[in-house]
């Protein structure tokens, strides 16, 4: 599962861009990967957790979901699910 979110730009700065992708491993643990920066620049911060349990890798993604829509950031782009819930 895949999500990428954005800002609007505010006067000349760049809009500001979060994703996150739910991704399983082989080992059948879930990963959460987080990466926010701003456009076009080439710093970008990253996270990442594992788990253990789908369910709380899922409640994971939505919090992360939720939280930065809640900060004003729009889905561009999802992947893998029905969309914004």
């Amino acid at each position: 599962m895949r999500v990428f979110m954005q800002t609007q730009a505010v006067g000349a700065d760049a809009p500001r861009y979060y994703q996150i992708v739910l991704q399983q491993d082989l080992l059948g643990g879930w990963t959460l990967f987080r990466e926010w920066g701003q456009q076009g620049r080439h710093r970008a911060s990253s996270k990442s957790e594992v788990f253990l349990e789908r369910d709380a890798a899922l409640l994971a993604f939505e919090r992360a979901r939720d939280a930065q829509i809640g900060r004003g950031f729009r889905i561009m782009f999802s992947q893998g699910f029905e969309g914004p819930r």
